[in-house]
């Protein structure tokens, strides 16, 4: 049985814009497994990248210096971006190609503009210093060599995986059940019962902290609630190299050392609406959407409430707290002081491990994105894993001069980093109303309640983009 689209002679591949990308292929949407919960991954990986900046620097950071009140905000960023996420996994499970790849397909240049964005956001290697900073709270050294020692790790592991998608993966859950573990353990020893108590505060004394904070800051808290930025575009090579739905036809990314590299088609495929391939759609989507709502926005949100009570039972109101990431050195005092020795080191292992694995996510998300978008749309005839490997070892040797020219302060790093990715949202939340409006099959568009939900983000990240930036200025 075929739909209407059939019958008056056009195929699915005829809405895809040609002229700067070929037609995609016509191919059957593929049945999906019969145990879907075994392709869980994408969004826990989401989720252990993401359990970084906000969830442990900047969210305690604002518990400690103004208390609760703003805790609020990380429910706004996540679902907002849980709406996000779902809607750039919308057009990569209809047709394996990469949201950017969308977006290149109405001009040529978007996919690289959000990749040069990406790479500024990034070029700051604010997640290393951070992870080493908490290592000199551990065991002495200095903090830029042990972060530039990080650097050039990580590009070894991302080197040397022969799946570079299977070795995020393990990595990203070994983060999620090691900070899972301090959530619990602070459950138990450290979070005062006056923290628990003042919890209900979060909701009831909610306010915009401005004044005491700024809006850099705020827009960084709110935008890296979870992902921010380009991580959360990068949820398109994820589900595709996990094999959802058109993605199973997309080759993955191996080691040009230790695996075999294919070059990966630069446009994909899509579907016809019939009665068979929708309701294998449907399935596909309806785990999608689980599986980015119990992985990412669960466990990011536990973890951002729990970190922020941690900061908040320690630190807050504490005379002299220093306004950058030494608040972490004095919290893990305090927790010694409080708890035992033992807690405050771990506070500070957990921390440094679950900091060096975001940065291990996010210089595979930069180089990822970039790969994708220089295959795509420049360098056609290229291997995709042999451009994502060059990339990695470029964004490593960037972020190493950063650091031994100076630019070594972790908080101020990390929201020059939220500021870009917040202004980066505002852009691509009206190019994704574009793409799943206009191109995907007309069953599987985006509508309704999902459609106000970019519109709002649309709105957010704008207003607070010109806020921010207005603010910055009157400050020079």
């Amino acid at each position: 049985m075929t739909t209407t689209a059939h019958r008056d002679g056009r195929s699915a591949a005829d809405a895809f814009p040609t002229s700067n990308l070929p037609r995609p292929e016509v191919r059957e949407m593929p049945d999906p497994p019969p145990s879907l919960w075994r392709l869980i991954g994408p969004g826990i990986i989401a989720a252990g990248v993401g359990l970084a900046s906000g969830e442990f620097i900047l969210y305690p950071y604002i518990a400690s210096q103004v208390g609760l009140v703003f805790v609020w905000a990380a429910l706004v960023g996540l679902v907002t971006q849980f709406f996000i996420n779902m809607e750039i996994e919308r057009y990569t499970l209809a047709t394996g190609e990469t949201a950017l790849t969308g977006f290149s397909r109405y001009w040529r240049h978007w996919g690289l503009f959000f990749a040069l964005m990406t790479y500024f956001a990034n070029l700051w290697p604010g997640w290393a210093t951070s992870s080493a900073t908490l290592v000199t709270y551990l065991w002495g050294g200095n903090a830029n060599y042990i972060a530039i020692g990080m650097l050039v790790s990580i590009g070894a592991i991302l080197t040397l995986a022969p799946v570079v998608y299977v070795a995020l993966e393990r990595a990203q859950m070994l983060k999620v059940a090691a900070v899972g573990l301090l959530v619990v353990v602070a459950a138990v020893f450290a979070i005062t019962a006056e923290a628990w108590g003042d919890l209900p505060t979060a909701a009831t004394d909610a306010a915009i902290p401005v004044s005491e904070l700024g809006w850099a800051t705020l827009l960084g808290a709110l935008a890296f609630a979870g992902a921010g930025g380009g991580q959360n575009l990068v949820q398109s090579n994820w589900i595709r190299d996990k094999g959802f739905g058109m993605g199973r036809y997309v080759p993955r990314i191996e080691s040009p050392v230790t695996g075999e590299p294919e070059a990966a088609p630069s446009t994909g495929f899509v579907f016809e609406p019939t009665e068979q391939n929708m309701a294998r759609w449907r399935s596909w989507w309806r785990f999608a959407n689980k599986e980015q709502l119990y992985t990412f926005v669960l466990i990011t949100f536990v973890s951002i409430v729990f970190t922020s009570l941690l900061a908040y039972s320690t630190v807050f109101g504490k005379e002299g707290l220093p306004d950058d990431i030494a608040f972490l050195q004095v919290e893990g005092e305090q927790l010694k002081a409080a708890v035992g020795d033992w807690f405050g080191s771990f506070f500070w292992l957990i921390g440094a491990l679950a900091l060096f694995l975001a940065a291990l996510g996010i210089v595979d998300y930069t180089s990822r994105l970039t790969a994708d978008v220089l295959k795509t749309s420049y360098v056609r005839g290229a291997n995709e894993s042999r451009l994502y490997f060059g990339l990695v070892w470029g964004l490593v040797a960037i972020g190493i001069l950063v650091l031994l020219v100076g630019f070594d302060q972790p908080l101020v790093l990390i929201v020059i980093s939220a500021c870009v990715g917040g202004v980066m949202m505002f852009f691509y939340s009206a190019l994704l109303i574009l793409i799943n409006r206009r191109i995907l099959p007309e069953p599987i568009r985006i509508r309704g309640a999902r459609l106000v939900a970019l519109g709002w983000s649309f709105a957010l990240f704008g207003v607070l983009s010109v806020l921010t930036i207005s603010d910055q200025v009157q400050q020079l």
